[in-house]
């Protein structure tokens, strides 16, 4: 036998080995690696490591369909009113939609002697199925006084014309509008009516009602199928909601299955809730499990056709612990392409990580100076000074910015609200390169839940990304809508047990409208002085010809109104510091109850809590006999809160740090403390050296950053403050002037930077001492409050404050390039009363 050439044998070993390479990619091909669950196990973020059969898109879904009535009215058409004594509203070209005017003639008078106006518009539809379609948008603005928009369907038929005992067979939902004359827009549910539905839809009516002549500027109206959210792709994630939860889900368009190679954990099992889009197809869900070569074993099955509910299960996963399995999620409908809805599937097991489980418990509006925890002379936190002596106190934590739509979206993202884009409509969500708590965590395998009765910390500003589940709805009295918040949280816990877990609460105890309830009613204020006080309240919107009270607007009523009304304003406001601590007692309680829960179940020793606030609550000022015209957000009436943060044997207890710190360093601080990554950018940092005695923190000056967004120009108009040690500053923004066409430019440029003061700081002669300064300027140490300007007294600190904050405001704008927004969040119903019930809108 000869030998073989050397050559043939590099040849015949690279063959081999190329041979051998080749089938390894191919077993690594058909059989991944199996999923691990050191954490929850999230099943819609791994679609790329299953395999998929069948669910198949349909060819016939519903395309959605838009009116856009920059050409005028079209096929839309006025209602006319079946009472012969009423006319029919005006439906007016304008330069970018159609306006639906009230005018006299569209007026009746009620049973009780009220005159009310009402007026619709109407398009004819093709004979739709209602069960095809979920939602009617309607894109409009107003800026007068209308009661309501809502949506109506199918005219009745009395004979060829519209005259009967009713205008519309069915009734859709109502919705509150924004008076501000800005464009928003509203989203109603498609296939939600009064009454039993029966047959196709025929018509579509948009109407609207008020007190008074009115008028809405209706720019564009869509119809969007159900089906067409989930046309893109045959499975995928989404978030999808039934009865104001927010579920994040695995959609699949049945019949398809779904398998997932699973190591399953001790104590495993499968957390999943159930959901269809429709009731008049049911889809049967089942789940099922293969080890190896043994039969496929059938775990659960379930057929439903309720769209209202998340139907959930849990399977045992557990006979098959330290085993990798193949997990299957399986779908079938009588119509093919039906979408079936797998609610946040979640695997997993026992506790199994040194991560912490994160409680972010917000308390909307609760102001650190009413806390007895920081010194209030009244006992209104008597658990929360428990919770100090178990964990640390920041003395002077801050907001950084005064309400919730401003400052919940910095610290969910540890970016300042100027650098997401500012305020331009109450739907402005969080742009999408921004990344949210939640959406951070759960890449992380948290189980993550985002639980408000504030619509502004919903979905209207994108915390629902990220969330498995989001609750977004009102309380119907947010005095006690902690009782309502921590059941959902327990029904949560219950159905989704896995750890570790995040929750942000926001509760609404303490903002207004304040009812307080039992035990804690008349422990400052009697019933009789509470009467008083609602009584006055309603005297107050009356003289301020407001529709009804809204205590935002208290403060800011000159002493006519007050004169007119017949109220002292002062004890208005004493009064209204008696109730406000009623409902904070009842906050602090229920609070206190959360936490004897976690300790009787054997959370607590893992659990990160902390208790801040979202801004503080300016009632306090009202007890002075001045109130500045300008109250400036480095006031502690109106951004100091609350930081109490807990971490049993982690965090050393009975700490107290004076160190001025802000909301915007939460996001740091939750990831340094659960061992996670930083933010790729953060404009806070890390609270956890201060907290655990390590090296790496020092002080900063704590920024404030709140602009509003001209509709037209784009433009920002706001505020950028600064509390820095003993002083606090305040610069107001605005849009530069554009010279006036008979002025020169260069004398107006060199007017603009003429310094009006002289060489001593006073004001140059001729000039009102007065006069309005950009910039604000306060001695913490001499004036707490921040009640009195030191701007014409100590120009060279203005003059320094200035420049720091012009220099903070262009970085700012920088980082913002980064930073962009999709569009605008439609405003539900829901949403709008929860608003409404909060004072944020009239």
């Amino acid at each position: 036998m000869m030998a073989p050439h050397p050559q043939s044998s590099s040849r015949f070993t690279l063959w081999l080995f190329t041979g051998l390479l080749a089938l390894c990619l191919g077993a690594c091909e058909t059989a991944p690696s199996a999923l691990e669950v050191r954490e929850p196990l999230h099943l819609e973020e791994h679609l790329d490591a299953a395999g998929i059969e069948g669910s198949e898109i349909p060819e016939d879904i519903p395309a959605a369909v838009e009116w856009d009535f920059e050409e005028g009215p079209g096929d839309w058409k006025p209602v006319m009113p079946l009472d012969p004594e009423i006319g029919p509203p005006d439906l007016v070209p304008i330069e970018d939609g159609v306006r639906l005017a009230l005018t006299e003639v569209c007026s009746s008078v009620n049973r009780r002697g009220q005159r009310w106006y009402t007026g619709s518009m109407y398009v004819d539809l093709p004979d739709w199925n209602r069960e095809d379609w979920a939602f009617i948008t309607v894109r409009a603005r107003t800026a007068d006084s209308l009661s309501a928009l809502s949506v109506s369907f199918n005219l009745r038929e009395e004979g060829d014309t519209l005259e009967g005992s009713g205008t519309f067979e069915y009734g859709g939902e109502w919705i509150d509008v924004i008076e501000d004359g800005s464009v928003h827009t509203y989203v109603f549910r498609a296939d939600w009516s009064y009454g039993e539905w029966e047959g196709p839809w025929t018509q579509l009516s948009i109407d609207i009602g008020a007190r008074e002549e009115s008028a809405l500027d209706v720019l564009s109206i869509s119809v969007i199928p159900k089906a067409a959210k989930y046309a893109d792709s045959p499975v995928g994630a989404a978030s999808e909601v039934r009865g104001e939860l927010y579920r994040r889900v695995l959609y699949a368009h049945a019949p398809g299955r779904i398998e997932y190679p699973v190591r399953v954990p001790e104590a495993g099992r499968l957390d999943v809730g159930l959901g269809v889009l429709r009731d008049d197809v049911p889809i049967t869900f089942r789940v099922d499990v293969q080890q190896g070569d043994y039969e496929t074993e059938l775990l659960f099955e379930k057929t439903t056709s309720d769209k209202q509910a998340w139907n959930h299960q849990s399977v045992d996963l557990s006979p098959w612990a330290g085993e990798t399995v193949t997990l299957a999620l399986e779908t079938h409908a009588p119509r093919p392409g039906t979408v079936a809805l797998w609610a946040a599937p979640t695997v997993s097991g026992a506790r199994a990580t040194d991560k912490p489980n994160v409680i972010l418990y917000i308390i909307d509006a609760g102001g650190a100076n009413y806390m007895s925890v920081y010194g209030y002379n009244r006992r209104t936190t008597p658990v929360m000074e428990r919770l100090a002596a178990e964990g640390v106190v920041f003395e002077y934590a801050y907001s950084n910015s005064s309400w919730s739509k401003t400052s919940t979206p910095s610290f969910a993202t540890s970016l300042q609200h100027s650098v997401l884009g500012g305020y331009k409509t109450d739907s402005d969500p969080i742009p999408d390169q921004a990344m949210t708590m939640a959406e951070r965590l759960h890449r992380a395998g948290y189980q993550t839940a985002v639980i408000t009765s504030n619509a502004y910390a919903g979905t209207m500003t994108s915390l629902d990304r990220g969330a498995d589940m989001l609750r977004d709805r009102g309380t119907e009295v947010n005095s006690i809508s902690t009782l309502e918040l921590h059941d959902d949280f327990w029904s949560w816990r219950d159905a989704f047990s896995g750890e570790p877990y995040f929750v942000h609460f926001q509760t609404t105890d303490v903002h207004w409208p304040w009812k307080p309830v039992a035990p804690f009613a008349g422990l400052f204020v009697d019933p009789e002085t509470r009467e008083k006080f609602h009584e006055w309240e309603q005297r107050l919107a009356e003289a301020a010809g407001q529709p009804r009270p809204g205590w935002l607007w208290h403060r800011s009523y000159p002493d006519s109104i007050y004169e007119k009304a017949g109220v002292d304003r002062v004890a208005l406001f004493t009064i209204a510091r008696g109730l406000y601590d009623e409902t904070m007692a009842h906050q602090d309680y229920q609070l206190g109850q959360l936490v004897e829960r976690l300790k009787a179940i054997g959370e607590w020793e893992h659990t990160l809590l902390i208790v801040a606030a979202d801004h503080g609550n300016t009632h306090g000022l009202g007890v002075f006999d001045t109130i500045p015209d300008k109250v400036p957000n480095v006031s502690p009436f109106v951004t100091r809160i609350p930081m109490i943060i807990t971490w049993p044997e982690r965090i050393a207890g009975g700490q107290r740090f004076e160190e001025p710190v802000s909301m915007i360093d939460m996001l740091p601080t939750i990831l340094d403390l659960a061992g996670l990554p930083p933010a790729e950018v953060a404009m806070g940092q890390s609270l956890a050296p201060l907290l655990t005695g390590r090296q790496g923190w020092e002080p900063r000056p704590v920024i404030f950053d709140e602009f509003y967004v001209d509709w037209d120009t784009g433009e920002f108009t706001g505020t950028i403050a600064v509390i820095d040690g003993r002083w606090a500053a305040s610069l107001s923004i605005e849009p530069e002037e554009e010279p006036a066409e008979d002025e020169d430019e260069e004398s107006v440029k060199a007017e603009d930077v003429e310094d009006d003061t002289g060489d001593d700081g006073e004001a140059d002669e001729g000039e009102p001492e007065d006069e309005e300064s950009k910039l604000l300027l306060y001695d913490l140490w001499s004036d707490p409050f921040c009640l009195n300007s030191l701007h014409q007294e100590r120009p060279d600190l203005v003059e320094k404050y200035t420049k720091f904050l012009e220099e903070m405001w262009e970085a700012h704008k920088a980082l913002a390039q980064q930073y962009s927004r999709s569009g605008e969040v439609p405003l539900t119903p829901e949403q709008l009363r929860t608003l409404r019930s909060l004072g944020y809108i009239q």
